[in-house]
């Protein structure tokens, strides 16, 4: 065979478990086929420090371009800072270390793939790779399965004429005029005049303009009193954000057998698309695996993602009353009471470890909508599955 493991896509969750691997099973041989021209794209992931354990911080510290010990919020009733670590991978760091950890040869971009089986990947130049196992990672695929909505977002990292004062993260400015859905504005101080800034939506639909996105950052540049001197990059994307579906009914599509991760096997935080702390339990999982063959790896990565997706069936709920019942202006407060709550709250429910009484202190209270309505429509749902 020509590896143990082929890892069809070399994004986040293909790249974490070949990262894994390297670190603790040298032995096994892997390859990874990315058909854009870079491992990692032109992404920044972020996550909470506390949705990880302390063995994954240490493990995949390395990935880490930016920490931070709080972060902020802003409404248009209050703004908050809370005191929780932040921190942001960059693709071009995974790049890196994955060219550090894999042998000459296991790494191949500008190939895309035509066809996969559980033990093969078929090239589009009609070359065949063999393996024991194959794990498909290459991203949302169109699917009837599962019921979404998307957080969509174009991002420019800039150089500011004058520092912008920031000591941390605002990682929602719903300040800004609502727009498309839930609009906010995301912004990452790399550096006293470094930043990234986004420009944010939970949206119902797909498309993306990216002129008017790009308007709409110089806008609230200007707004908070800085002067852009210099665009270093830009990087958008679409992300996906559940509101309903069979995760099984997702695994039985497409090709049978093939272990899936990442987006691919709907490994992401329902309410807010992050996926890093998914792909980092993944590739401990996999790595984890006393038998690495397609039909273990199977097995061990579709009770993972079903048993991640069923057990977030809350977060699903909170989505239909934010997508489904609340009004397009009306989305904002809905978040906007959610961070009124107490931090150690807020932190379980990012890191999708929440307790009971989480979820009886986040549903009880005066409602951001309308009770009527807001039950009319989960009715209205629930039997248009029937």
């Amino acid at each position: 065979m020509d590896f143990d493991i082929i890892l069809a896509g070399g994004g986040l969750a293909n790249g974490l478990i070949a990262l894994r691997l390297a670190q603790t099973r040298p032995d096994v041989r892997v390859g990874i086929v990315e058909s854009g021209p870079a491992l990692g794209g032109n992404h920044t992931w972020s996550s909470f420090t506390n949705d990880l354990t302390p063995a994954q911080r240490e493990w995949t510290a390395p990935l880490f371009a930016y920490r931070w010990e709080n972060y902020a919020v802003r409404f248009p009733a209050h703004s908050r800072t809370l005191q929780a670590g932040y921190g942001s991978c960059t693709s071009e760091l995974l790049a890196q270390a994955l060219e550090q950890a894999l042998p000459p040869g296991a790494i191949m971009t500008g190939v895309p793939v035509a066809a996969l089986t559980p033990t093969s990947v078929t090239l589009a130049d009609q070359r065949v790779l063999t393996a024991k196992a194959v794990i498909d990672g290459r991203g949302q695929q169109p699917t009837k399965a599962i019921d979404l909505r998307w957080q969509k977002f174009l991002g420019q990292e800039v150089e500011l004429a004058e520092p912008h004062g920031l000591t941390g993260p605002i990682i929602m400015d719903a300040t800004v005029p609502q727009l498309d859905g839930y609009r906010f504005v995301y912004t990452l101080p790399f550096g006293p005049r470094h930043i990234l800034i986004e420009d944010t939506y939970f949206s119902d639909g797909k498309d993306l303009s990216p002129d008017l996105l790009r308007q709409h950052l110089a806008d609230y540049a200007a707004s908070q009193g800085w002067t852009i001197t210099r665009v270093i990059r830009e990087e958008h994307g679409i992300l996906p954000l559940g509101i309903g579906g069979s995760i099984d009914a997702l695994w039985d599509e497409g090709e049978a057998g093939v272990p899936r991760v990442g987006l691919r096997a709907g490994m992401f935080h329902p309410v807010t698309g992050y996926s890093f702390p998914d792909a980092v339990a993944i590739a401990d999982l996999v790595a984890g695996l006393p038998v690495l063959d397609a039909a273990a790896i199977y097995r061990a990565v579709r009770d993972h993602s079903v048993g991640s997706w069923k057990a977030r069936g809350m977060y699903r709920l909170l989505n239909r009353m934010l997508f489904l019942a609340a009004l397009p202006d009306e989305r904002y407060r809905v978040l906007e009471r959610f961070y009124e709550h107490d931090e150690a709250l807020v932190g379980r429910f990012y890191a999708a470890k929440p307790v009971l009484r989480d979820w009886m202190t986040i549903l009880s209270g005066k409602p951001p909508l309308p009770v009527i309505r807001a039950m009319t429509t989960l009715i209205k749902y629930e039997m248009g599955k029937a």
